[in-house]
């Protein structure tokens, strides 16, 4: 069985994980703020799924970064 290193991540990485962290909050607000308004007992429970499922996208984007914190630079390139 082959080990397999972590790289780091590269900056275009870290630009798209950064996008979709910010996608995925955007869709918990809207999610949110269609739950709180409509009436609609069906609506509001599949959009209460719907928040939950993009909090976990969230958390393993957060995880992953996470995971490769340690091999980030602790200085800027040039």
């Amino acid at each position: 069985m082959q080990s397999h290193q972590m790289q780091p991540i590269s900056s275009k990485e870290l630009d798209y994980i950064a996008d979709s962290l910010s996608n995925e909050d955007l869709l918990i607000k809207q999610c949110a703020a269609t739950a709180s308004s409509t009436q609609n007992p069906m609506l509001k429970q599949v959009l209460q799924q719907q928040i939950q499922l993009h909090q976990q996208n969230a958390n393993m984007l957060i995880g992953a970064l996470q995971q490769h914190q340690s091999l980030a630079p602790t200085q800027p390139s040039n």
